[in-house]
């Protein structure tokens, strides 16, 4: 690692314990800032509370769940968890309406961009969709890279563009290189009428989860990089893609803040826990161990975005429900996963969110 890369390391560790000693004025700021809200309501920032009229679809009624998220059919004991309903502090979170959006974006494309919490999220937003209309007519097409569920009779595509790190992943002779300033991917997401991305969580993969050999920026290969760093070089190459190619009057985009894991219960203040057996949220409206560094990268970089790009600030909401991940529960998916999220569940708030959002 270079002179320059270790002082950038210093100095992300160092405003990261600046972070941490205001985390209430961070959080309170950003989410204002990055959401409009409704009479001054900060849609991010309440707590979970119990509703009996949820969840909002049953998934075995909804054909688009993908079995490693359908907790229910796969044996999940409980269902307290699909009974808890997001409650911003001085608002009512506006209940999805599937009829309603799909007349206000008639005709029109949506695309996730991201890994696979944004098919998480993809999936979840076409079944709340489908269980407020179950007889519509739809088209589903599915390839490696892009997948699309048509709603035909309104002419809306909710379209999945898979992509782990929104940059380049190529293979080339020295093996495969993650390139951090290069985005020739995002041909694909040119046209579309709404993009909400998302990415992180393979930027933290190593050993033989990690699918580069090298990363790249520049004509320099490095074979790893303080992972931080890296993310931030990366987000800051899709920012400069924003920047170029986004016409605001065309193309609303949304940035979904970091999704949590739930593998070290000490974050929560259960040492000896992860998310397996969890069946209750954290109570109140903080996570003991606050923001993680990753989200303060996401906040740096979206602050130099000349365009409109609107955070969906789902960090600390989504922390709070330790309770709410597939865990053993997941069909073929092997081991315990506190990374993911059942369906229905946690992902149906991120588009209630993204809904009320697109209401302002």
């Amino acid at each position: 690692m270079g002179l320059q890369s270790q002082v950038f390391s210093l100095l992300i560790v160092l405003l990261w314990f600046i972070q941490e000693a205001t985390a209430e004025t961070f959080y309170n700021t950003s989410s204002v800032r990055s959401s409009k809200q409704v009479n001054r309501c900060n849609l991010f920032h309440g707590s979970w509370v119990y509703d009996a009229s949820y969840p909002l679809y049953d998934s075995s009624t909804c054909p688009f769940i993908d079995p490693q998220f359908d907790c229910q059919k796969y044996g999940r004991p409980d269902k307290l968890y699909l009974k808890y309903k997001w409650k911003p502090y001085t608002c009512e979170l506006p209940r999805f309406n599937g009829l309603e959006f799909l007349r206000r974006w008639r005709g029109k494309k949506i695309m996730f961009v991201g890994d696979s919490l944004s098919l998480n999220q993809w999936e979840s937003l076409t079944c709340l969709i489908h269980a407020s209309l179950p007889k519509t007519r739809t088209r589903v097409v599915t390839t490696e890279t892009l997948s699309s569920v048509t709603f035909e009779e309104y002419g809306v595509t909710i379209l999945l563009y898979r992509t782990s790190f929104l940059v380049d992943l190529v293979r080339e002779k020295v093996g495969v290189v993650l390139k951090l300033d290069s985005i020739k991917g995002g041909n694909a997401w040119k046209g579309m009428d709404m993009l909400i991305f998302n990415s992180w969580h393979w930027w933290t993969h190593q050993g033989r989860t990690q699918p580069w050999d090298y990363m790249q920026e520049g004509n320099r290969l490095y074979k790893d990089m303080n992972r931080l760093i890296a993310f931030y070089k990366g987000m800051t190459t899709w920012a400069r893609w924003v920047n170029l190619y986004i016409d605001p009057a065309k193309t609303k985009v949304f940035l979904l803040g970091i999704s949590p894991t739930h593998y070290e219960g000490k974050d929560w203040n259960n040492p000896l826990r992860n998310c397996k057996g969890e069946m209750l949220p954290v109570s109140g409206s903080r996570y003991p161990v606050g923001l993680p560094p990753e989200a303060f990268v996401v906040n740096k970089v979206r602050s130099r975005i000349r365009k409109p790009v609107y955070m969906l600030d789902v960090t600390t909401l989504s922390q709070l429900r330790k309770d709410a991940h597939p865990s053993l529960y997941s069909g073929k998916h092997k081991g315990n996963d506190c990374s993911h999220w059942c369906l229905p569940g946690l992902p149906d708030t991120w588009n209630q969110l993204l809904y009320a959002s697109l209401l302002l």
